[in-house]
């Protein structure tokens, strides 16, 4: 029933339109190449390095995708008990996740967490207000011209229908911004060029339906469809995703081949004995 209502969300998205590789005010996006990765989480990327989170890594990549660090054990320094890591940003060579402790679809012990960009060790954590109504944390964005990093939430209630606001250098709450229409099964979050963009895990794998990116105002809230990924691999899971405005390229971390239930691994789909993870590079234009 819920996966039929957000259908239907995205349809309505796509008759007032806002569908396919381009949105109203959108831009269009070409598929240039694919790669492999060992993280199922996020992506993002700074000058040469494109960095990969998993639930539980860090790694970075230099400009051909070879691995230069990895930090199998990124909890360590923690006080709270955290155990997942969502879709991650970069700014001046710092890495922001979103950390939670994740367990049958809920979230709790949500932090900031703010990484070294090449030794991807914990450097400081941002204090996490409790009364906001965050219930969990699936992906993070850095904003730098408002000094501001958003936080999507995945779980299915009211309290996802927000983007929470944490000031860039203080680390002190500043809101949430309300997104209207709320996309459903938020994976990642980022910002370029003025507005945030977020990915929806809206499709049905079991029926070979995509899932979206949607545009979000950065100002008012006000969300179009962006683009549909039915260009991808094979449809499974979408994961985090980050602009490269230095090379004009869209990156989606997207999962393939395992069956995902209440946000965990549960099995395989047919002819898959393990989930492969993979970076899409995209040419804007």
């Amino acid at each position: 029933m819920i996966r039929n209502v957000i259908l239907l969300f995205a349809l309505a998205l796509v008759l007032c339109g806002c569908s396919g590789s381009k949105a109203e005010g959108g831009m269009q996006y070409e598929l240039q190449s694919v790669h492999k990765v060992s993280g199922r989480q996020g992506v993002c990327v700074e000058g040469d390095y494109y960095w990969v989170s998993g639930s539980t890594t860090l790694t970075k990549h230099d400009r051909n995708w070879n691995v230069v660090a990895e930090n199998t054990d990124p909890f360590k320094g923690f006080e709270l008990e955290v155990n997942h890591i969502g879709d991650i940003d970069v700014y001046n060579n710092e890495l922001y996740l979103g950390v939670e402790y994740f367990m049958d679809g809920e979230g709790k012990n949500i932090q900031v967490a703010v990484y070294d960009g090449d030794t991807l060790e914990l450097k400081r954590v941002f204090p996490f207000r409790a009364d906001t109504g965050q219930l969990e944390c699936s992906g993070i964005a850095v904003d730098p011209d408002s000094g501001t990093v958003y936080m999507s939430s995945w779980i299915d209630d009211a309290s996802s229908s927000c983007l929470y606001m944490y000031d860039l250098d203080s680390g002190d709450y500043k809101g949430k911004l309300e997104m209207d229409p709320p996309p459903q099964w938020l994976q990642g979050v980022a910002y370029y060029n003025g507005n945030l963009y977020v990915t929806s895990d809206d499709g049905d794998a079991d029926d070979d339906a995509p899932d979206h990116m949607y545009r979000v105002d950065a100002k008012t809230g006000e969300v179009v469809l962006e683009k549909t990924f039915d260009d991808v691999t094979r449809q499974g899971e979408i994961e985090g995703l980050t602009f490269d405005a230095e090379r004009g390229e869209f990156l989606l971390l997207y999962n393939r081949g395992a069956r995902i239930v209440a946000g965990m691994p549960s099995g395989f789909y047919e002819g898959y004995d393990e989930e492969i993870h993979e970076v899409f590079v995209y040419r804007m234009t």
